[in-house]
């Protein structure tokens, strides 16, 4: 049970009381985000590529972001190739839908998406797809055990991160 490892990873912060499990479907970014009652770019979707030999590498981006495959090539020197779904089960232990940087069947690279820093806190899914859990930035950092930010997708309104930054730059 993929949402039971999940909340097993989260006792470590005691915070496995703080997922939240629906009553519908909340694998895609839409149907989380109506789940929830937030707009999609704050789903935080976790994106399962090809790495290097057989280890999978994990990109967390905000729910409106796609992958630029220029910038993910310059980040990681590979072509961006999605994981099948067979794929992402066995290396993350996770389905699609669920998918998560936390509570892993095998230790991957994981890297944060800078789409998601527009945002105090995001909604990562938990390991199901009826499933997530509120949390900062940090957070999500820490939990996930994230070796960096990363800045591979396109798509989003990169505008509002440069006001969100400049903003909270002059609050100082």
């Amino acid at each position: 049970m993929s949402l039971e490892t999940v909340k097993a990873h989260f006792k470590k912060w005691n915070r496995e009381a703080d997922i939240l499990e629906f009553e519908t479907s909340s694998a895609t970014v839409e149907l989380a985000a109506e789940a929830i009652g937030c707009i999609p770019a704050r789903i935080a979707k976790t994106l399962s590529f090809k790495g290097e030999g057989d280890q999978a590498i994990l990109v967390v981006a905000a729910g409106d972001a796609k992958v630029d495959n220029k910038k993910f090539r310059q980040a990681f020197g590979l072509k961006a190739r999605m994981l099948s779904a067979d794929e992402v089960v066995e290396q993350t232990g996770h389905i699609i839908g669920g998918v998560c940087p936390f509570g892993l069947a095998n230790e991957l690279d994981v890297y944060l998406d800078i789409s998601m820093k527009r945002y105090e806190t995001l909604f990562p899914a938990c390991g199901s797809s009826n499933s997530a859990i509120e949390l900062t930035l940090d957070e999500i950092f820490e939990y996930s055990s994230a070796k960096e930010w990363v800045d591979v997708c396109k798509g989003w309104d990169e505008e509002q991160l440069k006001e969100t930054v400049a903003s909270n730059t002059n609050q100082h």
